[in-house]
């Protein structure tokens, strides 16, 4: 048992120092990465800039399609009460 200890305590001491750097890292840039992400979550891109707009426009092709539907049936529909009989 003894022996095993001898061998693995010089092991240890050798990936100890890259585990502590590296928490130390992380500690270190913990804030920026929470920073960038705020700002990340705040602000738009242009991807989603473009895909908002987008749907906007469908949306409002899509409203203007009914009304221009809407308002093409009650014309007929007044063009029959007229007495027209194309009214097409």
């Amino acid at each position: 048992m003894n022996k095993i200890a001898w061998v693995a305590a010089p092991a240890l001491l050798l990936f100890l120092p890259g585990c502590i750097a590296r928490t130390a890292a992380n500690i270190v840039t913990a804030p920026v990465r929470a920073g960038s992400q705020v700002v990340d979550w705040s602000t738009t891109s242009q991807e989603e800039a473009d895909r908002n707009y987008g749907r906007k426009m469908r949306k409002q092709e899509a409203r203007e399609a009914r009304e221009r539907k809407k308002e093409e049936e009650r014309r007929r529909r007044e063009c029959r009460d007229a007495g027209y009989d194309n009214c097409g």
